[in-house]
């Protein structure tokens, strides 16, 4: 039998402040790696507004370990940067200058541990005249021109995205890139170092091939202006006979052949770009696309070279026959509500397990334990959960 591989990130210790979010997203990819992440949240009694996800986000915090502590006491302070002192990653996802208030802030845990990557992931980043506004993925979306480029409802409205992107790739993938940037740099200096990560930013990056073009030549890009805007026909989404979708991508001169060929409108297959009639193309197209259903059209033009994949629901992608080929799907087994499937770690070079994830109670705590790894003896532990410094 063949050795399972040791994960990429084995021996990392990561305490991640995050609850939701973008931090959240990046321990998660840390995790799935095979970093130690610990989920640090307030006590109880803390006095700070708690947002615990439901058993199955983030994936049930599978693999992950949690402890809790009274940031603003003291000795819960000093609890909490006990385990910072061994620890590898810190990420947080609080307002710039709220860790600084609280004493945990990248100052002081650096002074005690200087290979610490102090990762913070905000919004719109530590400085510049927004860092200190609130907002969500759509704001972030919005300010980076993402919005305005996007096709237009019918009162000309940009739409509103199907997903988190912002809080999914421009900060929690960028945060895990840059955390494990870090660490491989750390592997050459020996020292950690502050990671200023913001969403807006990040927005900003995902926008390049938009912004690099409007710099470099003056054109404000925007819906229609170019292919992957809605510009041509050839790249769209469809209607079908039963109410479904299709899209179509086909940007190469000879997928559009191969399409205009299998629906029947060769008549078009050398006027893909013609600005002049592609309102024509597109009733064209969507009369064809109307004559058959889109598992129909699917089956015809999918493994053609025609760039055509069907407009899955969530509930039909998670048994989409690709996606369960490739394995983007686990099981996986919840301490308080049985069996159920979460996404599996779809990472390259992450590490599966041999059988279903187990997936903990969330209110169970792993602090006392945390805490004596990291030095506490028995009687000063006992002495911090009494006083509710530590839960």
């Amino acid at each position: 039998m063949t050795p399972r591989p040791t994960p990429a990130l084995d021996g990392v210790r990561v305490l991640d402040l995050a609850s939701v979010g973008p931090g959240a997203r990046a321990s998660r990819i840390l995790a799935d790696y095979g970093a130690d992440v610990v989920k640090v949240g307030a006590v109880p009694r803390a006095g700070a507004v708690q947002i615990i996800p439901p058993y199955y986000a983030y994936s049930g915090n599978r693999g992950m370990t949690r402890a809790l502590f009274d940031l603003k006491d003291d000795d819960g302070r000093e609890a909490f940067l006990r385990l910072a002192d061994r620890a590898d990653v810190i990420i947080e996802s609080f307002r710039p200058g709220v860790v600084d208030k609280l004493g945990v802030g990248h100052a002081v845990v650096s002074a005690r541990n200087d290979r610490i990557v102090y990762c913070s992931t905000s919004g719109y980043g530590q400085t510049g005249p927004r860092s200190t506004w609130a907002g969500h993925d759509v704001n972030y979306l919005a300010t980076s021109g993402f919005l305005d480029c996007s096709g237009r409802r019918g009162d000309g409205r940009p739409p509103l995205p199907g997903a988190t992107v912002a809080d999914i790739a421009a900060g929690g993938m960028q945060a895990a890139m840059a955390v494990m940037a870090a660490l491989l740099r750390r592997e050459r200096t020996g020292e950690g170092e502050h990671l200023d990560v913001s969403i807006a930013d990040g927005a900003m990056a995902m926008m390049s091939l938009y912004v690099d073009e409007y710099l470099a030549t003056g054109v404000e890009p925007g819906p229609g202006h170019y292919i992957l805007t809605g510009r041509y026909a050839c790249y769209e989404i469809y209607t079908c006979a039963d109410g479904r979708f299709v899209s179509v991508g086909a940007i190469e001169p000879a997928f559009w052949r191969n399409l205009c060929r299998l629906v029947g409108l060769e008549r078009y297959a050398d006027t893909q770009t013609d600005d002049s009639i592609q309102d024509e193309i597109r009733a064209a197209l969507a009369e064809v696309f109307a004559t058959r259903s889109r598992d129909e059209w699917v089956e015809l033009l999918g493994p053609a070279d025609t760039c055509v994949a069907p407009v899955n629901t969530v509930a039909e992608a998670v048994d989409d026959e690709q996606y369960v080929a490739r394995g983007t799907v686990a099981d996986a087994v919840s301490a308080t509500d049985g069996p159920f499937r979460q996404s599996a770690p779809i990472w390259a070079g992450t590490v599966l397990p041999d059988g279903p994830y187990d997936v903990r109670d969330g209110s169970l705590t792993d602090t006392a334990g945390l805490l004596a790894v990291a030095g506490c003896d028995t009687h000063e532990i006992d002495e911090l959960l009494a006083t509710g410094a530590v839960a």
